[in-house]
């Protein structure tokens, strides 16, 4: 590292390399639908009622791939500022949804002054990081820039599914050959594990529940065969099929097939 690179630098240039190929792939459309329906789905009924004035969105990979989350969003808050790590990712994002402000930052290290905002969205970003201090790191982070009475919408990797832990146990390089993963994935967080930390970092869990049920690498797989083949009503069938799995999340083995888990808090 030279002496003028920032701490974060190392880090910003890996995902920019593993992210590069992926934000114009065609073959992931399908699956980023299902994804954004998920979420969507589940952040429509714990975002606050009417529209909030200011909201932070973590993490726009999925709004430089496609709809992501912006649409509800939009819908529920006057003002969003989205932040990711990588340059391409803000770039894509931008270009797709121009209203959404976009801010170059680490997590870790928000650039924000504390009581920012009514509401921080953060889906799969907390599970990035090398260890899981840096969870809480960012939750801290996060809880700052939150107002008093705000609410965190979080979702992370599940580490009580046995297929993340897993694949969290496997090289990395091994997983990238498979196809199995395309981007360095980082330590999680079981259920117990996460609402205690959220309860030490100062947020009260308002209400939790678990998402993607179906088996992620075959369905994933699945996805990008028909993306390139299949007819738009092949791709209906798929959808539906995927969204079926869904009602596992109401069973009590929940915590075993759901992929992520999904937390909705309260800072005091």
């Amino acid at each position: 590292m030279s002496g003028s690179e920032s701490p974060g630098a190392p880090q910003r240039r890996n995902w920019e390399i593993a992210l590069a190929p992926l934000l114009h792939a065609p073959a992931e459309a399908l699956w980023r639908r299902h994804c954004d329906t998920l979420n969507a789905t589940l952040f429509s009924r714990w975002l606050p009622a009417g529209r909030c004035e200011r909201l932070l969105k973590t993490d726009l990979f999925d709004e430089a791939m496609g709809d992501g989350l912006y649409p509800l969003l939009a819908a529920r808050a006057r003002s969003i500022t989205g932040v990711d790590i990588a340059g391409s990712v803000l770039a894509a994002a931008h270009a797709r949804h121009p209203a959404l402000n976009i801010v170059e930052a680490d997590v870790r290290a928000l650039p924000f002054a504390a009581n920012s905002f009514d509401v921080v969205v953060s889906n799969s970003t907390l599970d990035h990081f090398a260890e899981r201090a840096d969870i809480a790191v960012a939750l801290r982070a996060l809880e700052r820039v939150l107002r008093p009475g705000g609410r965190l919408l979080l979702t992370l990797d599940n580490l009580a599914n046995p297929a993340v832990a897993v694949r969290n146990a496997l090289p990395f390089a091994l997983l990238q050959r498979l196809r199995l993963v395309d981007y360095p994935i980082g330590a999680t967080l079981g259920p117990r594990r996460l609402r205690r930390l959220l309860g030490e970092v100062g947020f009260a869990v308002v209400e939790s529940t678990t998402l993607l049920h179906c088996p992620r690498a075959f369905a994933v797989a699945r996805a990008r065969r028909l993306q390139a083949r299949a007819t738009d009503e092949a791709h209906g069938r798929f959808l539906r099929g995927l969204a079926r799995w869904e009602r596992l999340s109401r069973w009590p083995t929940d915590v075993v097939t759901g992929h992520y888990l999904a937390f909705c808090a309260r800072k005091p």
